[in-house]
This record gives C-alpha cells, sequence and structure tokens, in this order.
C-alpha cells in the first residue's frame, strides 16, 4: 500500500508483513502515523487525497462552527483509534476557501471519505461517535 507522509507528503510503501504504526517516511524520517487528524490545505489535499491509497476521512469544519467543535473530540479519537486503516485530516473552511468550493461544501460540519480520489461517501452534520464509526465501517 502506498501511503503519502503527514509531513513532508512523500509517497512510501508500506510492507504487509510490517506494523503499519511505526512506519517511518523514507524521505523526512517521520512517523507516517500520528494518531490524530492531519490539517489539509491545498498544497497537501493532493498528495493525501489523490496519490495515497489509505482511505481518507475528512472534517470541513469552521472554528465558530458549534457542532464542528463537539464533533472535534470525537473526530480525534477515530483517528487515535483506526489508523492505519483511514487516514484522518480536517480542512478549516474559513482558511481553505478553495477546497470548501471545490467539493461544494453547503454546511458544516461535512464528512467525506475519499479512496483514490473520489468521493465515495459524504455526509453533512456532526454525528455521535458510535454513528460515525457505523458510517466509517459500511463505506470502508
Amino acid at each position: 500500500m502506498i501511503v503519502a507522509c503527514p509531513y513532508c507528503n512523500g509517497l512510501n510503501r508500506l510492507p504487509a508483513d510490517k506494523p503499519a504504526l511505526e512506519a517511518r517516511c523514507g524521505k523526512c524520517k517521520q512517523t507516517l502515523f500520528s494518531g490524530g487528524p492531519i490539517e489539509l490545505t491545498a498544497a497537501n489535499f493532493t498528495a493525501q487525497a489523490h496519490k495515497s491509497e489509505l482511505p481518507l476521512v475528512v472534517d470541513f469544519w469552521a472554528s465558530w462552527c458549534g457542532p464542528c467543535q463537539s464533533f472535534a473530540p470525537i473526530f480525534s479519537q477515530a483517528a487515535r483509534e483506526l489508523e492505519p486503516h483511514f487516514r484522518f485530516g480536517k480542512i478549516n473552511t474559513e482558511q481553505q476557501q478553495q477546497l470548501a468550493a471545490q467539493f461544494n461544501i453547503r454546511s458544516i460540519p461535512t464528512l467525506m471519505l475519499f479512496k483514490q480520489g473520489k468521493v465515495v461517501a459524504q455526509q453533512a452534520g456532526a454525528l455521535p461517535k458510535q454513528a460515525f464509526y457505523q458510517w466509517l465501517s459500511s463505506n470502508k
């Protein structure tokens, strides 16, 4: 499986016979899985969503959004518990307006699941933990 580094966006091949959580980037030597969501921007989105073979779960959010703030701990917990099966990323719609417009984000929070650059599932609104995990497993 090819995985993009969350720090330098370098592409890394993960061997199936080694623990993924211990993997390090061949370019910058940082760990490939940090146990938390990464901040996605126009600069790193392509590497994470299109070039990486790892499913990418994206939370489109804004700092002034109450439901976004209440969902943030659930999203972070999912990143800790479900990496390396998924990569979790957050897009601040105030700072990354071009990405929000590209995906026609009309309400926040909006969750999207990408597989090799394609949106395979989308959910508007914050979810309770159990419902979020169920949404992820049903769209795996």
